[in-house]
């Protein structure tokens, strides 16, 4: 995964090209891009803050907490 710093790098390459861009869509289209590389940025930077720890439940837990199918009423009349 790509750091929050290279995410911002990659912004502003785009807002430079934006810059010499004479074309107003493409200046817009680059604008956009280096915007979301601005929110991917800032998400980079609250992931890296963020642990995650997965633990499997012990087999006791995963037998108590399967449901039991109850039989259905045959509507059919």
């Amino acid at each position: 995964m790509p750091s929050a710093d290279e995410y911002r790098i990659k912004a502003a390459e785009l807002n430079a090209l934006a810059k010499e861009e004479p074309d107003q869509l493409a200046r817009a289209n680059y604008i956009t891009l280096a915007l979301a590389f601005l929110r991917l940025a800032e998400q980079a930077k609250k992931n890296a803050t963020t642990d995650i720890v997965y633990e499997t439940p012990s087999s006791n837990l995963q037998h108590h907490q399967q449901q039991q199918q109850q039989p259905q009423p045959d509507n059919k009349k």
